[in-house]
């Protein structure tokens, strides 16, 4: 059973690090689509460059957190963060398209508790 758990870890750690790569790429080379969402919620166009460093540091920990467990604990609490940081600026400016977001909210909960599950 515990083979199974860590499987499913690392299954979704990685996906949830693919994500956070491929929108922290978005945000690197200014992908129109993303800056229109950004600049909807209000985020200064002169700090997306920190909202990429977060994810990429996320991505990051979550992959090293499948070899030293209080790592991924670490980097799913701060994906959590960010994705309820993500979810409260939408809502703060009354934009309620908050479903990608709150999904990958949501997977960074499940990747913590997985994380937590095989520690």
């Amino acid at each position: 059973m515990e083979y199974v758990m860590f499987v499913a870890t690392a299954v979704l750690s990685a996906l949830l690090a693919a994500v956070l790569l491929l929108s922290a790429r978005g945000k690197l080379v200014r992908d129109p689509a993303q800056l229109k969402v950004l600049s909807r919620v209000g985020f200064p166009e002169e700090r997306i460059a920190l909202l990429a460093v977060a994810e990429i540091a996320g991505a990051a920990g979550l992959v090293l957190g499948l070899f030293w467990w209080p790592v991924g604990v670490a980097a799913a609490i701060g994906v959590i963060a960010y994705f309820v940081g993500a979810v409260g600026s939408h809502l703060r400016v009354r934009d309620f398209q908050i479903v990608p977001p709150a999904v990958l909210l949501l997977v960074g909960v499940a990747a913590l508790a997985l994380r937590l599950g095989t520690a």
